[in-house]
């Protein structure tokens, strides 16, 4: 092995290469400068016209980055198309320095990479939830899933059984949820929406009970404004909404409470959503959705620091699909907004496991919610509470350091 012992450090991590400089006994400010050059950073931008696209790559090759950029480039074609640049945040820094001045729409891509770096530097504001606050710089958060329904996929239906849910509320919180949400409504592949009135009957009295006595954040999984304003009367104070407020007046109900949302993709609509869930692009797509609806929410009122996020695994999507979005989902951090995992006993994992019954798919679960948490989830949503808890905590003291 030689005298040295020479071994190859990952270029990619801030952190860890800060670590391995510090150990050499060098000042902070030239530690992190070294650092920055070692932390190599690939950024994707859309819709780059060809003349910008040309003025970007000369940019990064003359400060020793590089940018790919479509052939349509070389052939003198302006339409617009993505790039993608490689470089260290140094590179980037200086040449956001050369691009404030330059035509073509450079100065705006400019305040862009700005942002999207800033978003690299740590974890997204807290959402106040009413009295609560969900901080997401100490670890994982896990939320806890309570089905009101008597036909959940997952078999832990309760049918709007207020004492069952209240019990049931009681056990996730001394297990570690920091959040629980109440649902009335299945959103399984093939079905169909319930009585509005009915939907409300299995929530709101749910969440009253609950709120009346523990003290953890309350969220409602519904998209009507209608059950949404029960369920914020009644005591809830997070929206988890799979159709991302654009059902008509759910806007106006988020921005209106102050409460804090959860935006879902989903393409389709849950009766039909797996028919024949098709993307050209899946990482483009599902961002740019995301970006339109969150555009859109705050253009509506909603404060984006109430906001959170989620990909939607298993909302119009195969198995390769929600694969592909674990194994990418850093890239949805570039949003701003903290990311909510919600793969919890999903058939994707039953397929790949070859379990049909959802109660044998925990340690599936367990598999992609850690994935998850490694790629930039900020928070989980579970059936089995406890265990996802353990999972969520293992992860955070692998990545973040655990302190005796």
């Amino acid at each position: 092995m030689g005298d040295h012992r020479v071994r190859l450090l990952e270029p990619g991590p801030h952190a860890a290469l800060s670590v391995e400089l510090a150990r050499l006994d060098i000042d902070e400010p030239w530690a992190q400068y070294m650092a920055h050059k070692g932390a190599v950073i690939v950024l994707r931008i859309e819709r780059v016209r060809g003349k910008a696209a040309s003025l970007l790559k000369q940019h990064m090759l003359s400060l020793g980055g590089d940018c790919a950029v479509g052939r349509q480039v070389a052939n003198f074609d302006d339409t617009p198309a993505p790039v993608v640049l490689l470089g260290t945040r140094l590179h980037y820094q200086q040449m956001i320095h050369k691009l404030a001045a330059q035509p073509f729409e450079l100065a705006a891509i400019a305040q862009e990479i700005a942002v999207a770096l800033e978003r690299l530097a740590g974890p997204p504001e807290p959402i106040r939830c009413g009295e609560h606050l969900l901080r997401f710089d100490a670890g994982t958060l896990v939320m806890g899933i309570i089905n009101t329904t008597p036909d959940s996929f997952s078999g832990d239906g309760l049918s709007g059984d207020v004492e069952a849910a209240l019990a049931q509320a009681r056990r996730f919180v001394a297990e570690g949820a920091d959040i629980l949400d109440v649902g009335g409504q299945s959103t399984r592949p093939g079905s169909d929406d319930v009585e509005l009135e009915e939907e409300i009957r299995r929530t709101a009295p749910v969440i009253a009970a609950i709120c009346s006595e523990l003290d953890v954040p309350v969220s409602v999984d519904t998209s009507r404004p209608q059950v949404a304003e029960a369920a914020i009367a009644a005591g809830a104070s997070f929206i988890n909404d799979i159709y991302a407020l654009r059902r008509d007046g759910m806007l106006q109900v988020a921005a209106d409470s102050g409460a804090g949302v959860c935006l879902m993709h989903m393409q389709g609509t849950p009766g039909d959503m797996q028919q024949s869930p098709t993307y050209g692009d899946l990482m483009a797509e599902v961002y740019e959705s995301l970006a339109t609806w969150l555009e859109a929410a705050v253009a509506g009122g909603v404060c984006e620091t109430q906001i959170m996020i989620d990909p939607g695994f298993g909302f119009g999507k195969t198995v390769n699909h929600n694969i592909e979005l674990v194994r990418r989902l850093r890239e949805l951090t570039s949003l701003g907004r903290p990311i909510l995992m919600g793969a919890s006993r999903k058939s994707s994992i039953g397929t790949v496991l070859g379990l049909p019954d959802a109660s044998q798919r925990l340690w599936g679960t367990a598999a992609v919610n850690t994935l998850a948490v490694a790629n930039g989830a900020a928070m989980v949503r579970v059936h089995d509470v406890a265990e996802m808890a353990q999972v969520a905590a293992m992860a955070d003291a692998v990545l973040r350091g655990w302190g005796e």
